[in-house]
This record gives C-alpha cells, sequence and structure tokens, in this order.
C-alpha cells in the first residue's frame, strides 16, 4: 500500500477527483483502489493498494486500508477502483464497508476504466449514466492546475520505481571503481580521524554541494556510501534531511549510483526525505528496493511499517534519537 499527502487540488465533482488522483499519488494507477480521505472540506490524504487477486478475499486489505484512513484524523472519504467491474466491484464494496465501520462518511465509490468513470452510489442517468462518464484528464482544470503548480503524474508506478533503479553502463564501471578506492581511503584512516569525523564532513559537504544545485562526483559518492554503512554517520545524515527537494534530489542521486551492497543508507534516507514532503508513493518504491535486496536491514524495516500504518511524518519528530522507540511501539501494538 502506498500513502501521500500532497498540495492542496480544488476538487468540485466525481470528474475532478477522478483528474486529481493520479497528482495525488504522483503516477496514474492501474488495478488499483484509492481511498481519498478529507477532513471538512480539504483532502488530506490519499491511499493506494493493489486489486486483491482473483477469487482472494478482499476484506483484510480493505481493513487494512481503512484503519490507516481512519489514523490520518479524515471525517469521510471517497473509494475508487482502477480496472474491470469484475475485479473493481468487490474490492470498492469491502473498503466502503471498512471504512464505514471505522466511523468515515463514504461521500461516493468510483469505478475508472478506459477513460470512464462510474459511480456505484449514484443511479440517475442524467449525472451517472449507465454506460460510464468518459472523461479527459489532459482538458480537466484539475490537471492543468497541477501541472502549473509543480506536480507531476508519471505514467504508472513502473515509472516511478525507474526513478530509484540503479543506473547502469558506464556509470557502474566508473562508481565500482571509485567505490574500491573509497573502501580503500575507509581502511587509511586507521590510526587517523575518526570514522565520525570524516563521515560528518562528507554528508555536509554533499548537502552543502547539492543545495547549491551542484552533483557530486563518482568519488565523493563513492566515499558518502562506503562511509553511511557506519550507524553514527547514518543518523547524522538522517537528522539533517528533511522533505526538500535537494535532499530528495541527492538521495535520488546517491542510491541510483551506490554499489547493490551499500544501497540500504542511501534508500532509506531518500525515503524518509520523500515521506516528509508527502511523496509517500516515492517513499514506497524506495524502500522497495530496500529490502530486495537488504531485506532486514532495521532502518528500512521500520520506515516501511510507518508508511504501511499510515503514521505522519511528524511522529518522528525527534528523530533518529526517538524514532526507533516510536516505530517499535507502534509495530508491537495489536492489529485490530
Amino acid at each position: 500500500m502506498n500513502s501521500t499527502e500532497r498540495p492542496r487540488l480544488a476538487v468540485r465533482s466525481p470528474a475532478d477527483l477522478v483528474a486529481a488522483v493520479p497528482y495525488l499519488l504522483g503516477f496514474h494507477p492501474a488495478d488499483s483502489v484509492v481511498v481519498v480521505a478529507v477532513r471538512g472540506r480539504r483532502v488530506v490524504f490519499a491511499a493506494r493498494g493493489d486489486l486483491p487477486e482473483p477469487g482472494s478475499d478482499p476484506r483484510p486489505a480493505a481493513r487494512h486500508l481503512a484503519e490507516v484512513v481512519a489514523r490520518q484524523g479524515a471525517d469521510a472519504a471517497t473509494v475508487l477502483g482502477y480496472g474491470p467491474a469484475a475485479r473493481v466491484t468487490g474490492a470498492v464494496d469491502a473498503v466502503g464497508e471498512a471504512l464505514d465501520q471505522a466511523g468515515l462518511v463514504v461521500l461516493d465509490a468510483l469505478r475508472v476504466t478506459e477513460g470512464r468513470w462510474w459511480s456505484y452510489l449514484c443511479a440517475e442517468p442524467a449525472c451517472c449514466p449507465p454506460e460510464g462518464t468518459p472523461y479527459d484528464p489532459a482538458a480537466s482544470r484539475v490537471s492543468a492546475a497541477a501541472v502549473f503548480a509543480g506536480q507531476v503524474a508519471l505514467p504508472d508506478r513502473a515509472a516511478l520505481a525507474a526513478q530509484v533503479a540503479p543506473i547502469g553502463g558506464p556509470v557502474r564501471v566508473a562508481m565500482r571503481r571509485a567505490t574500491a578506492r573509497a573502501h580503500g581511503r575507509l581502511a587509511g584512516l586507521a590510526g587517523g580521524p575518526p570514522v565520525g569525523s570524516a563521515g560528518v564532513a562528507a554528508v555536509r559537504g554533499a548537502f552543502r554541494r547539492h543545495r547549491r544545485g551542484e552533483r557530486l562526483g563518482d568519488d565523493e559518492v563513492a566515499w558518502l556510501t562506503v562511509l553511511l554503512t557506519h550507524l553514527e554517520v547514518r543518523d547524522h545524515a538522517w537528522s539533517r534531511t528533511d522533505g526538500r527537494d535537494a535532499d530528495i534530489g541527492l538521495w535520488t542521486d546517491v542510491l541510483r549510483r551506490a554499489e547493490p551492497e551499500l544501497i540500504a543508507a542511501p534508500g532509506c534516507l531518500l525515503a524518509f526525505a520523500a515521506w516528509r514532503a508527502g511523496h509517500g508513493a516515492l517513499a514506497a518504491v524506495a524502500l522497495e528496493r530496500v529490502l530486495a535486496a537488504h531485506p532486514g536491514y532495521p532502518l528500512a524495516v521500520l520506515l516501511d511499517d510507518a508508511l504501511r500504518r499510515g503514521l505522519s511524518p511528524s511522529e518522528l519528530d525527534g528523530w533518529p534519537a526517538t524514532a526507533g522507540t516510536v516505530l517499535r511501539r507502534r509495530r508491537r501494538r495489536p492489529r485490530r
């Protein structure tokens, strides 16, 4: 499940909402169920999950999705299913029922398929024709407002995952050599400056350069990734990482250029920066890459759990000193 909070868009109709969802998520969903939660008249949260496999029970995933949305302090929500009716209807019904049981008002339930949307709650042919209502995202004022505000909707989730994929070719060869040099440099610190001091200097230099719009060289990235394997260095980088675009850009670049055995720390730092900025889907794909290569990396496991539970980044105020305690406490709570 991916969840995110994004900048405001003026949504006044089902058509507006259908146009807004890709910008709320960061990509155009497919084979998905999406819940858009509101508080008062403001969209405060959007969460996405995969449609259940044919023949499977949609209720457990629906209850989890409803629990995540309920944690956001929302009072109402709209459910949207993306895909054919045979797969969407049961999932949307299950999520709507779970939201109702969680105390949220279900404003509407929609199916979106091949350029048309249908409402499960409206039977008036004048506004909800049985053949569905066509929509053109490119012609929507909501889409235009989102683009004007700098928001992006990628073609699909795979395109989002590609943004954190490793860079191959000559870059990979150069980084392999640079990383070998970095390991040699680290070995040379024995008896000299402590690793922590070197790490703090490298992290601060990386932030300073990237926030000026400069890109790190191969040796700088390699040195940083080697130093980040030390927890005191990683936690220093974590304490300096927030949701600004420059931080997301830095850790994306480092993650994509890092050697496979060194991606855990930069991947988690990217996920944390993206999460703080409200880019939950980007955080999720970064963590997926980390966990595929390093399934037991504690910080990745904890951040992934936080995302799946729909925790707010504000619950980690005081990070990194208090973050592990907060997240472990959350994980110990029994699932309802």
